[in-house]
């Protein structure tokens, strides 16, 4: 399983990024090979608006099954939703101590967009 978690750095020492779709970089954890990826996401961080589609749509493309992110609006939401993918919010310092609550079951899959569309 792939997760996929916002963050501005390239390693699991990084931030964890309290937004989805203006996150500047997204890590990719492959849960069985133990292995990640970072994929860049700038395209988003200054759009007028789309950031959340076009985020999760990358998302998708790079295989996540999950996301962890700290917020998700309702529009990114519906697209990670509707492409089959878990979103949980975390509250976690760093990439590790979210992936480490992840692995745990620490975390509470979302149910619904937890900030408003356009919030930065």
């Amino acid at each position: 399983m792939k997760v996929a978690f916002t963050t501005a750095g390239d390693n699991l020492d990084a931030d964890l990024d309290v937004r989805f779709g203006r996150a500047p970089k997204f890590l990719i954890y492959d849960l069985e090979r133990e292995t990640f990826e970072v994929a860049d996401n700038q395209q988003n961080l200054n759009a007028v608006q789309g950031a959340g589609i076009q985020s999760a749509e990358t998302v998708a493309r790079l295989g996540a099954q999950a996301v962890v992110t700290g917020h998700c609006g309702p529009k990114a939401f519906r697209v990670l939703q509707a492409a089959g993918i878990e979103i949980y919010t975390a509250s976690a310092g760093t990439v590790a101590a979210a992936l480490d609550q992840f692995r745990a079951g620490a975390l509470n899959e979302a149910k619904a967009s937890d900030v408003e569309g356009h919030w930065v």
